[in-house]
């Protein structure tokens, strides 16, 4: 794999990260208020913990576009792998969400005052789940091309 490519598929994974914390925040947190990023405490704080979240997501989404820029700088992108590191950026961020900070370290759940929670849990490490198989497919297929 050449550096350029490496460097591409590294952009744009830190970009799907960054995205997929954007919307997890924007959309679960705040817009349907299913959590916070840290709830097992008071709400201050678990707002607190939204705004540090937001920060990092901010970070990670800017850094990604800087690397991004550097390898079009380097030579031409790769459509299929530019796509497919987002994906595995965004369904890795997901899955990770889903599994560690949900089940294993509990900071949060999905959502709360549901008489069921797996159907919330299944849903959500599902999605990441299919992100990371497109964004592997259209890896494979990226490297069969070049």
């Amino acid at each position: 794999m050449d550096s350029n490519r490496k460097h591409l598929i590294r952009a744009t994974v830190v970009i799907g990260i960054g995205l997929m914390a954007a919307v997890d925040e924007i959309v679960f947190h705040q817009l349907l208020a299913w959590h916070h990023f840290y709830d097992r405490s008071t709400p201050a704080v678990g707002l607190f913990t939204d705004g540090l979240l937001h920060a990092v997501e901010l970070i990670a989404v800017v850094a990604g576009f800087f690397m991004y820029a550097d390898a079009r700088r380097r030579g031409p992108i790769d459509r299929n792998a530019a796509w497919g590191g987002f994906l595995l950026g965004a369904g890795g961020f997901q899955l990770f969400d889903g599994l560690v900070d949900h089940k294993l370290l509990r900071v949060h759940q999905v959502r709360y005052g549901v008489e069921d929670l797996w159907p919330y849990d299944l849903a959500w490490n599902l999605a990441g789940v299919a992100l990371l198989i497109i964004g592997r497919a259209l890896l494979r297929r990226s490297r069969r091309d070049a």
